[in-house]
């Protein structure tokens, strides 16, 4: 079992303590818009992987290059390190961490000038791309399986490539609300219905005192962790809420 913090939007005393050690996670997520010293203290705290997605309120991503230095550049001039520094920016990327699969997309959809906004159709793209990248990566595990172990089983042929799916909004219609800032994405659904994992992550809808169940879509908890969720997973297998 891994065991995983979820966290998204709004910071909590509890955490940012060092308390937090008594949580004892395998693997840290941010579903986006919490300060950067937030997550560097959870980082550094936990000794934990640490996989977050961009939300709307977060900066535009650094331009800046590791160089084989260990110096961050852009246009050739060293720059300071991106930042939250001890992070993995896996917006749009699928990543192996803590012995799970996680691919992410980050911001929202746009109601407004700024980073990290999109509209619907520019998050078709990115959501058919993220797919085919979890897809390719799933295709070479299997490939290596086989090279290693000879033919795999019709169970592990069907099985699907994705643990955990980080975003920073919601599926449309599926936890979002009506007004323009905290619609849903239109092809997050298609997205997990396609790539099945075993949950889902999200944040941007704040909770204002009002519980914010979990939801399923086919086989995929639909979870709203702000300010911050505990679970476990297994590896192509259940959640487990400590």
């Amino acid at each position: 079992m891994v065991r995983i913090l979820a966290v998204a939007d709004e910071t909590s005393e509890w955490l940012w303590n060092a308390r937090v050690r008594e949580l004892r996670p395998d693997l840290v997520v941010s579903a986006g818009d919490l300060p950067w010293d937030y997550l560097e203290f959870l980082a550094s705290a936990l000794d934990a992987p640490l996989l977050f997605v961009p939300g709307n309120h977060d900066p535009a991503r650094s331009p800046a290059r590791a160089a084989r230095s260990g110096l961050h550049l852009h246009a050739g001039m060293p720059v300071p390190d991106p930042r939250p520094r001890g992070g993995v920016d896996i917006d749009g990327r699928v990543v192996d961490a803590a012995g799970l699969r996680v691919a992410g997309l980050g911001g929202c959809v746009r109601y407004r000038p700024g980073p990290h906004q999109y509209s619907q159709d520019q998050y078709r793209w990115n959501a058919m791309r993220l797919a085919r990248r979890v897809e390719r990566a799933t295709r070479l595990d299997r490939a290596s399986r086989v090279r290693r172990t000879g033919p795999v089983g019709r169970a592990d042929r069907d099985r699907p490539g994705l643990d955990l799916l980080l975003t920073h909004a919601p599926p449309r219609h599926c936890g979002d609300e009506e007004d323009r800032a905290h619609q849903g994405i239109e092809a997050l659904p298609g997205l997990i219905d396609r790539l099945q994992p075993a949950v889902h992550v999200h944040g941007h809808i704040h909770p204002h005192g009002r519980p914010r169940p979990d939801r399923r879509l086919g086989r995929t908890i639909v979870r709203n962790v702000v300010p911050f969720a505990v679970f476990e997973l297994t590896r192509h297998g259940r959640v487990d809420q400590p």
